[in-house]
């Protein structure tokens, strides 16, 4: 059976360049940098500081990955990051489904009143000296806990998965569980969370990039200098300059030793950057799924 081709109109044919166009401009627009980046990160100090590097590698060479890996911090920051990321998104994900489970069934008594509560902690909070005095007061300041505990559950995530929740696993599922004596417990192992995957997927995500991009609290509650996190040592030598003398070493001249320095910046954004690039493509195809669907209804 053959089906008769719809014509597009003179205003669709416009309407589809337009918005290929403006689509593009963005794309590139977003590529570009991170390709100038790259980029640079691969080319020599000298065309690095003069400019030379345009959208390819200028002079190849491997100097300026030698440099980040030579820097000690950078290890230890590194660490650090996989540390606070792991143990901190495998924090948020079981208080989120511990939270989001009992509010998405409706025999839960007081669920609008606790909806509210939560709710209200979006709109207002206690502001950072409040929270800073708090902190302190619970004995986690300049601790790996400062990182992990204030930023434990997070509402807007909760809401998503609550309503994933409701949106997808029908009361009658929950009915039949029960009459064979399945208890919450169980129902929620063994049926909720494996039927919840992109949800999941998308929630580990977003928790997971919050924590490895950690830097505001880090900078306000951690005075060690080996519990800091890799934004606070790139924070350190992208703004203060602040390099380990032996890196530049054999610096001829002081425009080698900038050079270097700007060399030295490029590489270690790549290196910031690089696993959550790398992480994405094994999420991105719950990603799209998860939100939409967790966001049909709250």
């Amino acid at each position: 059976m053959e089906f008769a081709h719809i014509r597009e109109t003179k205003g669709d044919r416009a309407f589809t360049i337009v918005n290929t166009t403006v689509l593009l401009l963005i794309f590139a627009s977003v590529l570009y940098p991170l390709l100038y980046i790259v980029s640079s990160s691969f080319s020599s100090s000298s065309a690095v500081i003069s400019g030379r590097v345009v959208l390819w590698p200028v002079e190849p060479t491997l100097d300026g990955y030698a440099a980040v890996f030579k820097e000690h911090r950078i290890w230890s920051g590194f660490g650090n990051t996989l540390i606070y990321t792991f143990a901190g998104t495998a924090i948020n994900v079981v208080i989120t489904i511990m939270a989001a489970y009992p509010l998405s069934r409706k025999d839960l008594a007081g669920r609008g009143v606790l909806m509210f509560v939560f709710m209200f902690t979006m709109l207002f909070t206690g502001g950072i000296i409040p929270t800073y005095l708090l902190v302190k007061a619970i004995g986690i300041l300049d601790t790996r806990w400062a990182l992990l505990l204030p930023g434990a559950l997070g509402v807007f995530n909760m809401i998503i998965m609550r309503t994933y929740f409701m949106t997808t696993i029908p009361d009658e599922l929950l009915e039949a569980a029960q009459l064979d004596g399945c208890s919450d417990w169980k129902f929620l192992r063994r049926i909720v969370l494996p039927l919840s995957g992109p949800i999941l997927a998308v929630v580990t995500l977003f928790y997971a990039v919050g924590h490895w991009n950690q830097f505001f609290n880090a900078l306000i509650y951690l005075k060690n200098q080996h519990l800091y996190p890799l934004q606070i040592v790139l924070r350190d030598i992208l703004i203060r300059n602040d390099i380990d003398a032996s890196l530049l070493s054999d610096a001829e001249d002081s425009a080698k030793e900038q050079g270097l320095r700007d060399l030295l910046k490029f590489s270690l954004i790549v290196v910031a950057t690089f696993p959550v690039l790398l992480f994405y493509p094994f999420v991105q195809k719950h990603f799209v799924k998860g939100v939409m669907v967790g966001s049909l209804k709250g």
